[in-house]
């Protein structure tokens, strides 16, 4: 057969626009985009008419909790979401118990994903003050997508921020290092305000901007010294981005639906603490300023930080609550929504959530062009559906966005050529290093 998969009758986005077309697919590859492809010639045809075929998208930051936290999420059940949800590639972090610093952790979350992924995946290697040499091996590694710094403490017991220290890995390491940017003195320092509050109105006050802002801009000065780009994730204020817009030379930027979609004090009045997260959800005038960002080309990727944690472990109330939502599910349909008002062009959004990650990261995917792989995300960009508990793979079983109605959905999941989700219904585990 000269096709093992042909997709016909979708509109397909290529070369920046929708464009009806078939493509045909061969050992995990894009090998041919045409019109009318004979069915003839292939082992398994799938009509997608209706539909538009997206490059497979990637959700360059999620945290699935294996090994040690599996009674909140696992290698198996975050992909399991993640391919529910449309993602194609998850790149997970380092802060599990134990933390994944060192190659053999690395080489060990490998060995698990590929016997229990749904998707394509990579693992970033933690930083800490003492794991240098392993950090100098992690661009070498099968499956591992980089070097994680947590300059702030957040879930888990990763935490790097003096100066000499910090240094030395930009210096001394290869590959993207990717940074969690809040102010350690200044948490620290403020704690007694967070103490004060019962409810997660008082995250955003503990947390707040100077926390970020100063880490921020100490980060770009230290990665301006080493010669050294760094990756600053989940940025949350506008004072932030306008920084980092002057500063392209030394960063790339991400950007999270959460911080884009959701504001102070509404998340908080009917989410509480199933709304707190670090950095946390601000005021209306940050997400303003970070959809400025998307739109003058600051930002270039969104990821979801799915960080899950139980219901009963929410409930404790803050500030014992634990601080992280699920993600990973819902990104897809949330930024659709977001194409469907207007807020955000198709374009963009592959470009930030497949053409641009696959750039950094060096991966074959990103386009739907004849010798990539072929890893798709199809949707339907007119059908409304309402985001549900019941529907969520995770295995903590809510969203934040339970009761939103959205417009614009994932219906297949194709990874490597293989249908891995088709209509809410998984069919097949096609998992693989996108590394």
């Amino acid at each position: 057969m000269k096709f093992d998969l042909i997709l016909k009758g979708a509109e397909i986005y290529r070369g920046g626009k929708l464009v009806s077309s078939d493509i045909g697919v061969k050992d995990a590859k894009i090998l041919e985009i045409g019109q009318e492809l004979d069915s003839s010639e292939a082992l398994e045809t799938l009509d997608l008419s209706g539909q538009q075929v997206l490059p497979g998208i990637i959700d360059s930051q999620v945290h699935f909790r294996e090994p040690g936290l599996t009674h909140k999420e696992d290698i198996e059940s975050g992909s399991r979401a993640a391919a529910l949800g449309g993602v194609c590639t998850f790149f997970e972090m380092p802060n599990t118990s134990p933390p994944t610093t060192t190659v053999q952790s690395i080489e060990e979350k490998v060995k698990r994903a590929k016997a229990s992924s749904w998707v394509n995946f990579a693992f970033f290697m933690g930083a800490t003050q003492d794991n240098l040499e392993e950090l100098k091996k992690a661009n070498d590694i099968e499956g591992c997508c980089g070097i994680k710094i947590f300059l702030g403490s957040s879930t888990g017991s990763l935490l790097l921020y003096e100066k000499e220290a910090l240094l030395s890995v930009f210096k001394n390491t290869k590959g993207m290092i990717s940074c969690h940017s809040e102010n350690e003195d200044l948490l620290v320092e403020r704690q007694s305000i967070r103490d004060t509050f019962t409810t997660a109105h008082g995250h955003p006050e503990w947390r707040n901007v100077e926390t970020a802002l100063s880490s921020t801009k100490r980060l770009i000065e230290l990665a301006s010294q080493a010669g050294r780009k760094v990756h600053v994730l989940h940025i949350s204020t506008k004072e932030e981005m306008e920084f980092l817009a002057k500063n392209k030379e030394h960063c790339t930027v991400e950007v999270l639906p959460q911080h884009l979609t959701l504001f102070a004090p509404e998340c908080y009045d009917k989410l509480d603490t199933l709304a707190q997260m670090n950095p946390p959800i601000r005021t209306k005038d940050h997400l303003e300023g970070l959809w400025r960002g998307i739109e003058n080309g600051t930002v270039d990727v969104m990821g979801s930080d799915h960080a899950p944690h139980t219901m009963d472990e929410k409930k404790q109330g803050y500030p014992k609550s634990p601080s992280g939502l699920p993600g990973v599910q819902t990104i897809i349909p949330l930024m659709l929504n977001h194409i469907h008002n207007k807020r955000l062009s198709l374009g963009r959004f592959i470009e930030l959530m497949a053409e641009r990650p696959s750039e950094l990261w060096g991966l074959n995917k990103g386009r739907i062009e004849v010798g990539l792989d072929a890893d798709f995300t199809v949707v339907d960009l007119g059908l409304k559906k309402t985001f549900t508990n019941e529907e969520q793979g995770s295995k903590v079983g809510w969203t934040p966005f339970a009761g939103m109605e959205v417009t614009g959905w994932p219906t297949h999941t194709i990874v490597g050529g293989q249908t891995v989700m088709k209509h809410g219904e998984l069919i097949n585990k096609a998992g693989k290093p996108a590394i």
